[in-house]
């Protein structure tokens, strides 16, 4: 299988995988096909990899902190913002990002990553078929997902767990920690389940989408080769006029992307050119998310600073007091491929 193949499937896991994290340099996919015996299925499966096993009890310990603070009052909180019909999708962010739903140190990232301004820049609306793709730890799906639950459907990658695939499997599980942690919070999101890895990602029946969302994970598909993938998916997934909305680490104009991509950052002039070649058309742009004091070149690339600190103790100070990255803020829409 395809080293950017199995990425493309692995990019796509939450809270969950290692392998691909938005706020963490992603390591080279697992390569070690070694079985673990405590895996082993008694349906006939073969056991997963040891190392995806391994990664499946720290995401089990995770979803059980996760669980722990899950109370009664919590699943009320949430319940009743599930079963509100928004007026506005201004509306649905005032109550949502107040919300003591939100993971612990989840608000304190607003001031940096403006979700009601990026939301609304974008156009999206509470009645919405809205795909995620690569949602990391959820920072902004715990977000999507009481905004979307009455009126419209919140999408994330799913795969299926009865595959004699182990990554399928693995995913499965992944996903399945992610979705069942947090109470029922993700009780109304659905899962567009990944038959095969192979060949490119399935976001959704052709036209069946109104804006698929990629926050802070293009600089991964140009090191791992998802572009020819993951582009003519979303393409065809989308209604004509449908909406892809990027937020992405931005290197200076003139970068190479060849550079800048492995430390996390793209070019915003080379970005619009790449994704507009796939039969979109940049309809807006936008500096909400820009931060002049990112100089972009750190030896750790964008996870020197907030909220990875990669340096850890190591002038923390002068990260903290940069912040978050510079970001590119970018809405496409879907016309007819030349």
């Amino acid at each position: 299988m395809r080293r950017s193949t199995v990425l493309a499937g692995l990019c796509a896991l939450s809270l969950a995988s290692s392998s691909c994290q938005k706020d963490a340099p992603p390591p080279q996919p697992p390569a070690d096909t070694k079985s673990s015996s405590d895996t082993q299925t008694d349906d006939g499966l073969p056991p997963l990899p040891e190392q995806f096993a391994k990664d499946l009890v720290r995401q089990q310990k995770r979803a059980d902190e996760i669980r722990a603070r899950w109370t009664p009052e919590l699943r009320a909180e949430v319940t009743a913002m599930t079963e509100k019909p928004w007026p506005s999708t201004e509306a649905a962010l005032t109550t949502i990002l107040a919300s003591s739903h939100r993971a612990p140190g989840n608000a304190e990232r607003d001031a940096w990553r403006h979700p009601q301004q990026t939301l609304q820049f974008f156009g999206l609306e509470p009645n919405m078929r809205v795909f995620e793709y690569a949602q990391g730890a959820g920072w902004y799906t715990e977000i999507l997902a009481p905004l979307l639950a009455h009126d419209g459907v919140l999408h994330l990658t799913g795969y299926d767990d009865s595959s004699g695939d182990a990554q399928l499997r693995y995913g499965a599980r992944s996903v399945e920690l992610f979705l069942t942690a947090p109470g029922n919070l993700y009780d109304k999101v659905v899962p567009v389940l990944q038959a095969e890895l192979s060949g490119g990602p399935k976001l959704g029946e052709p036209d069946s989408l109104d804006m698929v969302l990629v926050f802070r994970m293009k600089h991964n598909f140009h090191r791992y080769g998802m572009w020819d993938s993951f582009m003519p998916a979303a393409h065809a997934a989308l209604k004509p006029g449908g909406v892809l909305a990027v937020v992405q680490h931005r290197a200076a104009d003139d970068a190479n992307p060849d550079d800048s991509a492995p430390l996390g950052y793209l070019p915003e002039p080379w970005l619009v050119q790449t994704v507009t070649s796939y039969g979109f058309e940049l309809a807006a742009r936008s500096d909400i998310n820009a931060n002049p004091k990112d100089t972009k070149d750190y030896d750790k690339g964008v996870w020197s600073l907030p909220p990875t600190l990669q340096h850890g103790e190591k002038d923390r100070a002068r990260y903290v007091a940069i912040g978050e990255s510079d970001r590119s803020t970018l809405k496409f829409v879907k016309v007819a491929k030349k």
